[in-house]
């Protein structure tokens, strides 16, 4: 019963979306006609807005719907304890995993969630950007490793990554009301897992694959997200540990 629920709740959300925003997608390279299915793991950068599920506006039904049976979703704590915000996160998909900071049982419950079936969904940065291009403690916006975690444990598949062009212009971190009628952009890029990992891999330990893995997708970040002018994360070259990079955040 609860799968329907966060179904009508993610076609709700989807219609309102499309009334209230313009939502553009773009995909980079040559995506194949089935570019909306299959997906193991779906990856989302630049993170600076709990109002990012107005995206959902330019995904296919099947999409909607793959979320809310088979979705995995990990959420900051701080996120899933708000009155109204929590609630709604914890019904955005099939299983919504409040995870703490550190490498805990919590991650580890995360992971033990997927199965040949599960669509795992992260914001791997973990924390959003606020407008100074920094998170909310002054820190440049690094990859979490918690991604390769699940890069090994999902093993094959399609990665879905969708870069975001921002929404400070919608929603900034502190705002409660948020600018309707707005031009919101992605970009979007299929990987596949298992040459993805392969390709990473290449005999480095298990540390120095999580660094790559970070280091990979930060770049990725940078040079494919539909954002003009400067880049707004400024980078000390340093790249965090702790898995719960891959949780929503608020």
């Amino acid at each position: 019963m609860r799968h329907y629920v966060t179904y009508g709740l993610l076609l709700a959300l989807r219609g309102l979306s499309r009334l209230l925003y313009r939502v553009e997608l773009s995909w980079l390279g040559s995506p194949p006609a089935d570019r909306w299915e299959n997906h193991r793991l779906v990856v989302f950068l630049h993170h600076t807005s709990l109002y990012e599920p107005v995206f959902l506006a330019g995904t296919p039904i099947s999409f909607i719907r793959r979320i809310a049976f088979h979705g995995v979703l990990p959420a900051a704590e701080k996120t899933i304890r708000r009155p109204i915000v929590g609630w709604f996160f914890k019904m955005i998909a099939a299983h919504v995993i409040s995870i703490s900071r550190a490498r805990d049982n919590t991650w580890f419950q995360v992971l033990s969630k997927i199965d040949p079936e599960s669509m795992v969904i992260l914001t791997p940065e973990g924390r959003m950007m606020r407008r100074n291009g920094l998170d909310s403690s002054g820190r440049p916006m690094t990859v979490r490793s918690g991604i390769a975690d699940v890069l090994e444990a999902i093993g094959e598949g399609r990665m879905l990554i969708g870069y975001s062009g921002g929404l400070h212009h919608v929603q900034a971190p502190g705002e409660r009301i948020p600018h309707l009628f707005q031009t919101v952009k992605m970009n979007l890029e299929l990987v596949d897992i298992a040459d993805y990992v392969r390709t990473i891999l290449q005999g480095r330990t298990p540390d120095e694959f999580r660094r790559a893995v970070c280091e990979d997708l930060e770049r990725r970040r940078e040079a494919n997200c539909p954002i003009d002018g400067p880049k707004p994360w400024p980078t000390n070259g340093s790249t965090a540990s702790g898995p719960s990079g891959s949780s929503i955040e608020g």
